[in-house]
């Protein structure tokens, strides 16, 4: 379930804002999805997984809570960070 360090640093390179870039709203963003599609398909599996079913819903609140203060913040990085992960918005 959890990202392993290659791929939470191939999702780092993707977003990154500069070189030294690992904390961005972008890139916690992005690997919140990653997480949070993750979770998404091993809850499908197992129905009753009450323990992960909260953590998902922790890491969806926590997305939720970074993308709105993306988008006060900066408007044009958060319509390209929507664009990059496919997400959609309910408003």
């Amino acid at each position: 379930m959890a990202l392993t360090k290659e791929e939470k640093d191939k999702i780092i390179k993707k977003f990154r804002l500069h070189d030294k870039d690992t904390g961005s709203a972008e890139v916690q963003i992005a690997i919140l999805t990653q997480e949070i599609k993750s979770l998404t398909e091993h809850m499908k599996n197992h129905k009753h997984d009450y323990s992960s079913r909260l953590g998902l819903i922790k890491k969806v609140q926590e997305r939720k809570k970074l993308m709105t203060y993306l988008k006060r913040e900066n408007l044009e990085g958060y319509e390209k960070l929507l664009k990059s992960l496919k997400l959609k918005v309910a408003e």
